[in-house]
Formats: structure tokens, sequence, C-alpha cells
């Protein structure tokens, strides 16, 4: 792999949705998430990981250097497994421990050298504990909040028809069924992250390669991933700050500060992107430059 990234960033992503629901809530019959308190909607980081890693998926198709560790029906224990066979590991773990100590940080330089998302992310990689091998946290250089809803939003529960009836004894009864659906009539949400230099050099050895595709997944996690249940979501804009130095020029609050999204005065129900106004205020701190995309 190439040499991991010099410089420290900071960024945010404005995406929204339209007539659909972008994250729903398990535990609340499966409505769009909301903050209480406050009416904004949610959108967790998990979420916005997975389009991340599947649009990496769909884009590398498990080229070397490019798998997905955390995929649907794939036992981690498996992409573990592969590990110790490449590396030559012995069945008996504890013996190979023993005889080479340092056998921890070979199988980890391995998983991240192998799966992009633990080289952005991180993992959770203990399945080796009861084999007393312990990759332990990979503590990934790339982190997301969760997303926020520029207003509140209201989710809406849409009543459907259903001709498909499910078995013969209902047909004989009735025609249709009944269901129903949660939609946000219209949302923009804000998420921020951060992507360390420091922990890519010292950990995961995340790359100037790595990055572009980080990019790239994020201006397009919703294009392959279009689903009735989701409605119209897009990424309207990532916004990136870039440090010149690995440990950063200026404490990320403060950038992220330099990002204002308002609604137009003459916009009483916001319905689509262009009721908003995004600024971003071009005093920044030295040592700190802006691109936006998208």
């Amino acid at each position: 792999m190439s040499e991991p990234i010099k410089n420290r960033y900071d960024f945010v992503i404005l995406f929204d949705v339209e007539n659909g629901n972008p994250n729903g809530d398990p535990d609340a019959g499966n409505m769009p998430r909301v903050d209480p308190e406050t009416g904004l909607g949610l959108v967790t980081d998990v979420c916005l990981k997975r389009k991340i890693r599947n649009f990496v998926e769909d884009v590398k198709e498990d080229a070397d250097g490019y798998r997905i560790y955390i995929k649907d029906q794939v036992p981690l224990n498996r992409s573990d497994a592969e590990a110790l066979s490449a590396l030559g590991v012995d069945k008996d773990l504890k013996a190979a421990k023993k005889n080479d100590p340092d056998l921890d940080r070979k199988i980890r330089d391995y998983m991240c050298s192998h799966y992009y998302d633990i080289r952005a992310f991180g993992a959770v990689m203990t399945t080796f504990v009861k084999g007393a091998l312990n990759c332990g946290q990979v503590r990934g250089p790339v982190q997301l909040g969760f997303a926020r809803s520029i207003d509140p939003i209201l989710p809406q529960e849409v009543t459907i028809t259903r001709i498909a009836i499910t078995t013969e004894a209902d047909a004989e009864k009735k025609g249709t069924e009944m269901g129903r659906k949660y939609i946000v009539p219209y949302g923009l949400y804000r998420a921020e992250g951060y992507v360390s230099a420091n922990l890519a050099r010292k950990v995961t050895g995340f790359s100037e390669e790595d990055l572009q595709l980080l990019w790239q997944a994020i201006l397009n996690m919703f294009e392959n991933d279009h689903s009735a249940a989701r409605g119209k979501m897009a990424v309207r804009e990532l916004i990136v700050f870039k440090h010149e130095s690995e440990l950063g020029n200026a404490p990320a609050y403060k950038l992220f500060d330099a990002v204002q999204v308002e609604r137009r005065e003459d916009v009483d129900v916001p319905r689509r992107y262009g009721d908003y106004i995004v600024t971003v205020d071009e005093n920044l701190p030295a040592g700190v430059s802006c691109e936006r995309m998208g």
C-alpha cells in the first residue's frame, strides 16, 4: 500500500431526503429517528458508514487491499481465519503466540492492509481472544458523528394498500391488506467527520488513495442505494478542511462553525435544497484550506 496521509482533515457532509425514511428506528416502529427535545431528525454514524462501505464494495469488488470486513451475512471469524491462514499461523494459537510475541501486531497489520473499512474506520477484532491472540480495538483515522437535520422534521405515517395476500385462507376473506410506511417530506441533514493523519501513520496506514476513495464514496453513497423506503436521497455538498500538519492547525469546532446553513427568509416550510443558503467563512485559521465538493 501507499504511504499514509500526512495531513489532518475535518469535513462537513450536507445531504437531504425527499419523501423517504433516511434512518428508521427499530425501537419506534422504524419511524425516522428524531431528537425528542428539538424535533430535529437524526441519522446514525453507523448508517452513514454502511453506505460508504457499500459503495467501496461496489466499486472495488473485493479487489486486493479493498475488501470489506463488516458486511452482511459474512461472519467475522471467516475473515479472521483467512488472516491466520495467510500468515501461516498454526492451529495451536497459544503456541504460535508464545513462539512469536509480535504475532498480534502482524495480524493487525494484515487486516489493515487487506480491508479498506478497517484501514478507514477501525474495527473491534476480539474474535481472536479465545485463542490467546487479540488484535484488540483498531482505532481508525476516519470518524463520523451523527447527522442532524437543519430544521425540525415532521415524520408522516402513510397508509398503503397491499394487494398481495399472504395465505389462501386470507385470500378467500379479503382482496387487499393495509400497510403503512413513514416518510420525511423533506429534510436537509448535516454530518461532521474527522480524518487523523496521526492514526493513519501509527496504526492503519490509511493512504492518499484511500482518502480520495473516501471522498468519492461520501459524494456517491446514496447513488447505488436507492429504495422506495428511503425516497430520494442525495449528498448535496462535501466541505473539506485540510490542515498543513499531521496534528492539525486549528480546533475542529472552529472549522465547523465556519460552515453556516440557513433557511431563506422567504421560505416558511423548506421542501428543496434551494430553500437553504450554505456559506463558508473565508477567514480560516492559518494553515487550513477549504475545498467544496459536490
